[in-house]
């Protein structure tokens, strides 16, 4: 007999307990970071994260979901954070999947966040189109709530051009003339 998957096992109280606090205190991001040890010289990373003062209920999360850190800060702050692209799309998304949100914003940066998951599961972060495509759907998340980010869509777009310009002047450079 097949055991039971592993959110079937979180009681309903606790799982609905814990998705209507991240409703109101959760957050999911995709930040964007450059890195000239990744081909495109960006990466993105995503995360999901609550954070309070109260060290409990973040301790459920991790708990019940089994993935994820619990860090505080000097100012009393507790954060719970799953950062690993593999623990997201195999325990985060599904757990809200089934212990869903009921505020609108919240039901909506789940479900652009879960696209990126998708996309980055078919690869789409590796290659310059789908990351732009990927960029494309981050613009969407946390839409106009005064988010701070340190790198934009424009900045990977610029970048990109930037790219396509020096290979260009590369290949239009002369080579070396011969003396004869």
């Amino acid at each position: 007999m097949r055991s039971q998957s592993w959110e079937k096992q979180i009681p309903s109280h606790i799982g609905w307990y814990l998705a209507g606090f991240a409703d109101g205190e959760g957050s999911f991001n995709i930040s964007l970071k450059r890195d000239i040890e990744y081909r495109l010289g960006w990466h993105i990373e995503p995360s999901f994260n609550v954070s309070q003062r109260e060290r409990t209920i973040l301790a459920l999360f991790k708990q019940h979901l089994g993935v994820g850190t619990l860090r505080q800060r000097k100012d009393g702050v507790v954060y719970y954070e799953v950062r690993n692209y593999r623990a997201l799309q195999d325990k985060v998304i599904p757990f809200f999947e089934k212990f869903t949100f009921l505020s609108s914003t919240k039901k909506r940066n789940f479900s652009l966040f879960r696209k990126i998951i998708v996309l980055m599961n078919e690869g789409q972060h590796t290659n310059a189109e789908g990351l732009k495509k990927i960029l494309l759907i981050r613009e969407q998340i946390n839409k106009g709530h005064g988010r701070t980010r340190k790198y934009s869509l424009d900045d990977y777009l610029d970048s990109q051009a930037e790219s396509s310009e020096t290979i260009r002047q590369t290949l239009r450079e002369p080579k070396g003339e011969s003396k004869g």
